[in-house]
């Protein structure tokens, strides 16, 4: 019986949990969550806690990490590997994944996302409700791309960066790793590393 544990029971992990039980892909979800051990979100029941983890590794299963921080859900996935536990990727039914696009283990694809043609995304990556990432995009490990963002053909996202709600990218952009694009920001310039930009077109937020 295929099972798939859910590392994180939060909002983001009850998401989660609904496109994986709609991919019809695993018979048996649960989760793993420090503070909600012996309850259920949702219907589905919390069996133990995060640092359970190698009590649940067997062949039947797969994991994937449900955390919202980027950081701790890289860190999440490379202990859960450790363990030589089987990392799974789920894909919403509405969400639409070129044929020619690559996805990381540890991915969580929402519905209405759509992913273009070559598009190269990491491990551990969020593409949450109704984001695009158009052709030939490279997407680092544990970025997070929020709901109803568009991100052009041909951009660079370096790890763990996080692209705020509605905001949109031009093709062609490099974004640094570990930065944040916020919320209904145009992004229509390059971005560095460790910088949070925002506003129409976004400009750096960290220079005072």
């Amino acid at each position: 019986m295929s099972g798939l544990l859910i590392v994180g029971a939060g909002g983001h992990g009850a998401v989660v949990a609904e496109a994986a039980a709609e991919s019809g892909r695993w018979e048996r979800i649960e989760f793993l969550d420090d503070n909600l051990v012996g309850s259920k979100v949702l219907d589905f029941p919390v069996v133990g806690s995060i640092e359970e983890v190698a009590r649940h590794v067997d062949d039947s299963n797969e994991f994937v990490v449900a955390v919202g921080d980027n950081t701790r859900r890289l860190d999440l996935l490379n202990t859960i590997r450790g363990q030589r536990a089987s990392i799974g990727t789920v894909i919403h039914p509405a969400a639409h994944v070129s044929k020619s696009a690559t996805l990381g283990e540890g991915c969580v694809v929402f519905a209405g996302v759509v992913v273009n043609a070559r598009a190269v995304i990491g491990v551990g990556v969020i593409l949450n409700t109704g984001a695009t990432v158009d052709h030939d995009c490279v997407i680092g490990d544990g970025v997070h791309v929020s709901p109803g963002a568009n991100i052009a053909g041909n951009v660079h996202v370096g790890d763990r960066t996080w692209i705020g709600i509605g905001s949109s990218v031009r093709e062609g952009m490099r974004i640094g790793s570990d930065s944040i694009v916020g919320a209904g920001s145009a992004v229509v310039s390059d971005v560095a590393d460790q910088v949070t930009v925002g506003g129409v077109p976004a400009k750096s937020l960290n220079e005072k």
